[in-house]
């Protein structure tokens, strides 16, 4: 049976436990234990497949199709763990499952109460992810105090007391404020945190204290006397520029070892990869510029994913990204005089897509790099439908259902579905490589699998002229229904693709089509300074 290390977090939300908790994970695996993680999310949608990205940063999909939350990201991110369904679990999941067992009579007519059938109903999901891992590291959303997370807090209370000690230990993710005006850090927040915990039966094994600045000795000491965690199991978190620093700043402070002891796991002392990553990233010495033209820009976690895959194709090509992050509602053709590269990310809704649909235009006749993304790449075939095949008002029908040249229409599967929960066409699914494409020569294989979430396609119908005009269609469905990648003939590097490839990238393993589209910039840009 797996031991499991229940992350908490206290003060106030967004410390980072996601980050946290993968980069346990990762230092962990490096030792070689075989890791899982999952996400408990407070809220009572079934899952974040409807919320809007404002609400909570983007929406992650998984290979068997779940819609989850961003952290899941940062687990596969930073490990060679996958996630799937159980990974994530909400209240909304957890209520619905009871609810379900109720209406068919298996309480036998018993009263159902929050203890024990949903307390009993969030342990068992814990352990539907135990599988054959040695350590299930399992993220408490939301923040200690809040009344909708009591009832995981005391599922995870009543797993600790149902196992050995050595199985479970609890980690708290804290926050200790820099007070500038009289230039003090503070711990009372930390102190009434821990206490919050431990009212309802969880004493801290270790606490990670996020903060501006590095903890001074004195304030981990303090901390310590008034949490009763000792003092090497105060660990200071500060702010980092990148976040792949933390496996090294948490290895520095020994929390791979502490926990192993903790567990009674053998210690093996074995080097980091992320010193090597981060030693790439801050050697750099030559710098890109990407503009990415979006419409959820004022909220970054809602292109997380997409942020972190172009950081690992610099990291690959050994140059430094900067990102102009560019409001698709009010752009401005002279927003991309200074970038080496466009990118247009994936989306839901007519507002921006005008502005989208011009960047792409600018991207495909100034021969910048131009990448598109789920609903980018549905934009560039409007686009270049419009502007090049001459097809006045043309359109997808999710935003013109009366559009004369629908281009992009909906999948006929999706035609009949009226629920939006869980609907689209979602998960892991092959995509056959077209020979002498560019799109081939840059995975390096003839067929592929990515990950998908959407339910409008490009029309067949228009297949042809596309092609009689420039467009190469390099990446079908195995069946050759369902149009998965488009590229240009005449363009140094113009790529569409109806998947996310954001979602299988990681730093130590960047996905083919990032490293690619940050060398087509980085050429660009050397080739322009030539000159």
């Amino acid at each position: 049976m797996a031991k499991f290390i229940f992350v908490t977090g206290g003060v106030l939300s967004a410390l980072g436990k996601g980050v946290t908790s993968a980069s346990i994970g990762s230092l962990l695996e490096e030792m070689g234990y075989r890791v899982t993680f999952q996400k408990l999310d407070p809220y009572l949608n079934v899952d974040p497949g409807t919320m809007s990205p404002y609400q909570h940063g983007e929406v992650y999909v998984t290979e068997d199709g779940a819609e989850t939350d961003l952290d899941l990201g940062h687990y596969e991110r930073f490990t060679f763990s996958r996630m799937g369904r159980n990974n994530n679990v909400t209240a909304g999941r957890v209520y619905f499952n009871v609810l379900e067992r109720e209406r068919r009579g298996d309480y036998l007519g018993a009263t159902v109460q929050v203890i024990p059938h949903i307390t009993d109903e969030i342990k068992r999901l814990i352990r539907s992810v135990e599988g054959d891992n040695h350590i299930a590291i399992v993220e408490v959303g939301g923040t200690v105090g809040d009344i909708e997370s009591l009832p995981f807090l005391e599922a995870i209370r009543q797993m600790s007391l149902e196992s050995k000690r050595e199985d479970v230990l609890f980690i708290h993710v804290t926050y200790v404020p820099y007070i500038k005006s009289v230039g003090e850090l503070k711990t009372k927040p930390t102190q009434h945190s821990v206490k919050e915990l431990r009212a309802i039966g969880i004493q801290p094994d270790m606490i990670i204290c996020r903060s501006e600045f590095e903890l001074p000795k004195s304030i981990k000491e303090k901390i310590s006397l008034f949490t009763s965690v000792s003092e090497p199991s105060v660990i200071s978190a500060p702010d980092v520029e990148y976040i792949y620093e933390v496996p090294i700043i948490f290895k520095r402070q020994g929390v791979d070892r502490i926990i192993a002891e903790r567990l009674g796991l053998t210690y093996r002392e074995v080097p980091t990869k992320w010193d090597r990553i981060m030693e790439t990233i801050k050697n750099a010495n030559k710098e890109i510029k990407i503009g990415v033209v979006g419409k959820y820009i004022y909220l970054k976690d809602s292109y997380k994913s997409l942020h972190e895959a172009l950081l690992h194709g610099a990291i690959a090509n050994k140059v430094k990204l900067s990102i102009k992050w560019i409001n698709a509602e009010d752009f401005d053709e002279k927003d991309l005089t200074q970038v080496d590269g466009i990118l247009v990310p994936g989306g839901f809704g007519e507002r921006g897509t005008e502005g989208k649909i011009r960047a792409l235009r600018y991207g495909r006749e100034k021969k910048i790099p131009t990448f598109g993304i789920c609903l980018g790449m549905q934009l560039m075939c409007v686009e270049f439908a419009r502007n090049v095949l001459g097809l006045q008002g043309a359109n997808s029908t999710e935003f013109d259902p009366h559009t004369p040249h629908p281009v992009i229409d909906l999948m006929e599967e999706q035609k009949s579905i009226d629920r939006l929960g869980g609907t689209m066409r979602l998960g892991s699914y092959p995509c056959i490589l077209l020979p002498g494409s560019k799109a081939r020569d840059i995975y390096g294989k003839d067929m592929v699998y990515e990950r998908h979430r959407h339910r409008y396609e490009f029309n067949n119908f228009y297949r042809e002229i596309y092609e009689n005009h420039g467009v190469v269609f390099s990446g079908l469905s195995p069946d050759g229904r369902l149009v998965e990648i488009m590229e240009l003939k005449d363009h140094p590097w113009y790529i569409g693709c109806q998947f996310h490839p954001e979602f299988k990238s990681k730093p130590f393993e960047p996905h083919p089509l990032f490293v690619s589209f940050v060398k087509a910039c980085l050429e660009r840009k050397m080739a322009f300074q030539s000159l």
